[in-house]
């Protein structure tokens, strides 16, 4: 097969870009001498190298070489305002000018800390910490503690940050058949990490159920995204999250919500829009209002070992935990973000899904964009997928077709996930929306003879 066309299409994305971005691959080259590829965020890397994004206004940001992008990564859904949200902005000015950090108790902690319980159903009390990781290795630590138990369940495919025990099985394995087998997705992880782990694919209660059948007396807790997240998009079916919290109180094991990224689905997160409470629960992401902040929590008896003066405590240190800056800019940033904002920018999101889909179909190429709220994601298959299994294989078939459309959709000014996942902000409005249906309208027209050539299963008829 004569594949010019398409290999004339992937070369003028990139050259494109390169042309684009010239300032941006000389920092490139700078930052290699200083940090392994130049990189010190996995997540933020693409090739051929990644924009050097110098300010943010509102839903726009602007790289090195001035060019201007609607902002759809939003730091990977953190930024729920935008950037340089002037009440966070000012919250965060006059904090500095009283200190940064005081290293002592504050009001402003306590401020933070009632709106969370206000808000969120499985919150009677709340510890904080600077990254959505340590919130997980937490909460997994205090199920273990107050179960006395070790193992937990996870999901294959489920992104839980970069510590040891969740070095799991977090890019599933598209050649395996059966349930999934658990692995470490890291070297430099000890295989010892296996031994606390089981792992389960996700919206298979039959998996969780047998588990629980066989271990429940060594299981401490099940611990799951609401929506996978990194794992592919995959949403929960209808009836898995209450059927895995009744397994959960069935075989006296702990339920623990990983709400980092589903939380801004809802003022409470994605337990309160779906009525399922879990005994603990992680979040992060804009709760710090652009600034490095998380918290894990649940019920005062789970919770309670955490108290310094509690007989049997559990240490819990951190230097920059709930220091008063973030605080600050975190609560500015709640205090603005309730009913009415969440439902206008799930609204927003709903409209780029259906904007997107029809950009499908009309272009003749059978992917799918998902989601739910204001994060949308693009799956590379026309089937119904229901695991990251499914997920991961569908986007291996899709070769270079996820990198070439999230470049292309660049040189036109859309900034989003390299895995192709759009977050909304409260600063968008319909005419953003429709601006990124349009350019992935005309990206899809550039990248048509790769899908032809390359990938012609996802070519409709």
């Amino acid at each position: 097969m004569n594949t010019k066309p398409s290999q004339d299409a992937a070369k003028l994305i990139i050259e494109t870009f390169r042309q684009r971005t010239s300032g941006s691959g000389e920092w490139n080259t700078r930052a290699a001498e200083s940090m392994p590829g130049g990189d010190t965020r996995a997540a933020s890397f693409y090739t051929p190298y990644p924009a050097y994004m110098t300010r943010g206004e509102g839903c726009f940001l602007y790289d090195y070489d001035e060019n201007q992008y609607i902002d759809f990564l939003n730091n990977y859904t953190s930024l729920i305002h935008g950037h340089a949200h002037p009440p966070t902005v000012s919250a965060i000015q006059e904090q500095a000018a009283r200190g940064t950090v005081l290293g002592s108790a504050a009001e402003v902690t306590v401020e933070h800390a009632e709106m969370l319980c206000s808000r969120v159903p499985s919150f009677d009390s709340v510890r904080y910490c600077n990254s959505g990781t340590e919130a997980t290795l937490l909460a997994m630590r205090a199920a273990r503690a107050f179960t006395g138990k070790d193992i937990i369940i996870k999901m294959d495919g489920g992104y839980h940050g970069s510590h040891d025990y969740v070095q799991v099985n977090i890019q599933p394995d598209s050649s395996e058949e059966g349930r999934p087998r658990p692995r470490l997705s890291s070297r430099g992880v000890p295989e010892a990490a296996l031994e606390g782990m089981l792992v389960a694919p996700f919206n298979d209660l039959d998996a969780i159920r047998d588990f629980l059948q066989a271990r429940s007396d060594e299981i401490a807790a099940i611990i799951l995204e609401p929506a996978l997240g990194a794992g592919g998009g995959i949403e929960p079916e209808k009836g898995y999250l209450q059927g895995v919290r009744r397994l959960a109180d069935e075989f006296d094991v702990l339920l623990i919500f990983d709400e980092i990224m589903t939380f801004r689905q809802d003022v409470g997160g994605f337990q309160a829009a779906i009525g399922v409470t879990p005994d603990l629960t992680s979040v992060a992401k804009f709760i710090g209002g652009g600034l490095p902040l998380a918290a894990f929590g649940g019920r005062k008896e789970i919770m309670a070992p955490f108290a310094p003066t509690h007989p049997m405590t559990i240490p819990h240190n951190g230097t920059f935990n709930g220091n008063n800056i973030t605080m600050a800019a975190g609560l500015a940033t709640m205090k603005e973000f309730g009913a009415e904002q969440v439902e206008r920018i799930n609204e927003l999101g709903q409209r780029l899904r259906n904007g997107l889909n029809s950009a499908f179909q009309t272009a003749g190429v059978g992917i799918r964009a998902v989601g739910s709220g204001s994060i949308i994601r693009i799956l590379w298959s026309r089937e119904k997928l229901t695991n990251a299994r499914d997920a991961v294989a569908a986007q291996e078939k899709a070769l270079d077709l996820p990198k070439l459309l999230h470049l292309e959709m660049m040189n036109r000014g859309i900034f989003s996930a390299p895995r192709c996942q759009y977050a909304i902000s409260t600063p968008m409005a319909d005419k953003e929306i429709d601006v990124a249906v349009d350019v992935m309208s005309r990206s899809l027209e550039v990248v048509k003879p790769y899908v032809q050539e390359q990938t012609p299963h996802l070519a409709l008829d």
